[in-house]
């Protein structure tokens, strides 16, 4: 969700604090996902953070999984585009997309994390795959001569 390994460590250590600190309030059937939920907001203040410093979000992608090119750059450049792609969502496309693509959540899942209703979060995440093969088949019309 931060784009930034250093940042993103230092939203899982703040957020095991503040578990820590807030662990009498958590049911023990629910730790996972009660944890999940501080690491979730923890993320999300990092990025408004950081957004407020006026650098951008790019999510960590490790390239793109379709290519059958073995070119080390030409992955590298691929992996890029992809970065800039996913930056240039909204905040909200970009954690739905990043929650159910990346983490691997259900909705049922993202909606307790978020606060969004399911449908909110299916039709964010649509939005957000739509814009991105726009995107990207745009950029790759560019590429290809």
């Amino acid at each position: 969700m931060l784009g930034n390994r250093e940042d993103a460590e230092d939203a899982v250590q703040e957020a095991f604090v503040r578990a820590y600190r807030s662990l009498g309030r958590c049911e023990p059937d629910r730790f996972g996902p009660w944890l999940f939920t501080i690491l979730v907001n923890r993320c999300r203040t990092f990025g408004a953070q950081r957004a407020r410093r006026e650098r951008v979000l790019t999510p960590a992608v490790d390239g793109y999984e379709g290519t059958t090119d073995p070119d080390p750059a030409e992955r590298e450049a691929w992996s890029q585009t992809v970065q800039w792609a996913v930056a240039r969502l909204g905040a909200a496309y970009r954690e739905a997309l990043l929650l159910k693509h990346v983490e691997d959540l259900s909705y049922e899942e993202m909606a307790e994390l978020t606060g969004a209703s399911v449908p909110a979060l299916k039709m964010r995440v649509k939005r957000a795959c739509d814009q991105l093969r726009a995107w990207l088949l745009e950029e790759d019309r560019v590429r290809s001569p």
